[in-house]
């Protein structure tokens, strides 16, 4: 869920002002690295990855991934990186074992990105032993974090309208 706290982005600074996203594959003129939670603003100050200042004014709700694009006012094309994170990987050929990583992971709340045969999570000691009880090796990475958005659309982050009870 996008948010708007931390820095925004004063409208008499005549930034770069990147104001609506595409999937389409155009050619970017520049990139943009950014953390996952980055990628959840919708109102914030950023550094190109060629050093220029920009702004993102986006709508809310705008969740972006890796590779998707950003369009700005003046028509500048830029495209976002996942940047690398603190990650904890597990790997597996047994769907059994991950399924169960998954699952006890997940009723956590702890958001996943899942591919085939592994899966990843935010780096913590105390859930990579859990992992490691279960029966899986647990290997530290950083790398983009693209985590599952879940049933309600959400990054994994924000709660507002999930309730229940454990």
């Amino acid at each position: 869920m996008c948010t708007t706290g931390g820095e925004a982005v004063p409208q008499s600074e005549p930034l770069i002002r990147f104001n609506r996203t595409t999937t389409a594959h155009i050619p970017a003129d520049v990139t943009l690295t950014l953390t996952l939670e980055q990628r959840t603003r919708c109102r914030l100050r950023v550094m190109l990855d060629d050093g220029r200042e920009a702004g993102l004014f986006l709508p809310r709700g705008t969740v972006l991934n890796h590779g998707d694009g950003l369009i700005a006012e003046d028509g500048l094309v830029a495209r976002i990186i996942a940047a690398p994170e603190h990650l904890s990987r597990v790997e597996s050929a047994d769907p059994l074992l991950l399924a169960r990583a998954c699952y006890h992971l997940g009723n956590r709340h702890v958001p996943l990105q899942i591919e085939p045969g592994r899966l990843s999570y935010r780096q913590d000691q105390v859930l990579d032993e859990m992992v490691r009880g279960l029966g899986l090796e647990v290997r530290l990475v950083d790398a983009g974090f693209e985590p599952e958005a879940g049933a309600y659309g959400g990054q994994g982050a924000d709660h507002s309208g999930h309730v229940h009870e454990h």
